[in-house]
């Protein structure tokens, strides 16, 4: 009798355990990618160095001397254009637009590279997730985290700069690691 009590005990345990909704052991999803505040689109246009980013396809033979050169148009939104040197010494540059999709913030963006004839079939978010006071350093970000860029007026950040650009990259739930720093 005791054999088949203990059979019985275990057979209910299990059979709670099975039963029970599955606890999700994944990490929490972190907080959502938030924006700064706001932006004032004539101290952010100009040049950039792009001091840090998450590789990515579109910048694979970039090798040093990346920059992004924003300026303002009649209409609205921003010409872009960036630039950086290859392996082989050659520089490669690619035009494209950004829009303003927040106008409040001026903080979310979408950037097109691709023009058919005029039409821009795909456009690209481009979140302002860190800026300095001065417009001296930005931290780009996208909501799904894949892809990110540490720009700065100037080609290169000291150590305490960085480790403030770092604290926004990771309260924005993007892992440090995930970003390379780019030679100039």
């Amino acid at each position: 009798m005791t054999h088949s009590l203990s059979t019985c005990v275990l057979f209910v345990l299990l059979a709670t355990a099975l039963l029970m909704p599955a606890r999700d052991l994944r990490a929490q999803d972190p907080a959502p990618v938030t924006t700064v505040g706001a932006v004032d689109l004539d101290r952010y246009v100009g040049r950039w160095y792009e001091i840090a980013k998450i590789p990515n396809r579109f910048q694979k033979k970039c090798v040093r001397g990346t920059t992004a050169e924003y300026s303002l148009r009649e209409d609205g939104r921003i010409d872009v254009l960036n630039r950086c040197i290859e392996k082989d010494g050659d520089q490669n540059e690619a035009e494209g637009i950004a829009k303003i999709v927040d106008s409040e913030t001026n903080a979310r963006l979408q950037v097109s590279f691709v023009s058919f004839i005029g039409w821009r079939p795909f456009w690209g978010d481009y979140w302002i997730i860190g800026l300095d006071d001065d417009y001296q350093w930005a931290v780009i970000g996208t909501p799904d985290r894949k892809y990110g860029w540490v720009l700065a007026r100037t080609p290169s950040l000291g150590d305490d700069t960085m480790d403030e650009v770092f604290a926004i990259i990771e309260k924005n739930g993007y892992k440090r690691d995930l970003f390379e720093m780019s030679p100039q």
